[in-house]
């Protein structure tokens, strides 16, 4: 089994590329969906959240509002670290249970992890190799106004969150350069996708 990292800036494509890897082949595990799974209500890191951040940034279903609880811990780093705390080790476990029944049933799959702050968080050594995908930073402010309907202010605050995206280049071990057509793109991704099934089947079991 191949264990890759995928990354990208905020409105590059990434989850774009992460579904062309899937339809050539690739498992995918969405970081983002594990961290809303573990999240469900009367679970471990729910229970963690509800006590430690209050039941006001609960819904009337009792789910968590992500909104809310974003505005809760905007601005404050120690609540911000603390929904870290309690929510991280939990995905870091969920997603090694999806790894290990992968390899159980699929001992030669190459598994892409979508991770959005894979470089931020660095985590690169958790992965056998990572890639990024990439776009001007100028494009990611364009897409990111047209997509969440931002003004350039706001497109521009969310983008100085991240790390820059020439930063994440200097990290990754592939780039894909998502500024062409989509078509291109997906030519991209099929060479890539075949170094890693020769990669994977190079290394030692």
């Amino acid at each position: 089994m191949l264990n890759v990292g995928l990354s990208g800036g905020i409105a590059c494509g990434k989850s774009t590329v992460a579904q062309m890897f899937v339809r050539l082949g690739g498992h995918l595990i969405d970081f983002d969906k594990l961290a809303h799974e573990v999240q469900e209500p009367n679970r471990p890191a729910w229970q963690d959240v509800v006590h430690y951040f209050g039941r006001e940034v609960l819904q009337p279903d009792q789910k968590i509002d992500r909104n809310k609880l974003a505005l809760v811990v905007f601005n404050h780093p120690d609540r911000l670290q603390k929904l870290n705390d309690i929510v991280h080790p939990r995905v870091y476990e969920a997603w090694r249970i999806r790894l290990e029944e992968i390899n159980k049933h699929h001992p030669h799959a190459v598994v892409f992890a979508d991770v959005p702050l894979l470089f931020e968080a660095g985590m690169q050594h958790l992965f056998d190799l990572t890639i990024l995908v990439m776009i001007e930073p100028e494009e990611q402010v364009n897409r990111l106004m047209s997509r969440n309907d931002l003004c350039l202010a706001e497109a521009e605050l969310r983008l100085s969150c991240q790390m820059p995206i020439r930063d994440k280049m200097n990290l990754a071990d592939i780039i894909i350069d998502n500024r062409c057509a989509m078509n291109e793109t997906e030519k991209k991704v099929a060479d890539v996708w075949q170094g890693l099934l020769e990669r994977e089947k190079n290394q030692k079991h």
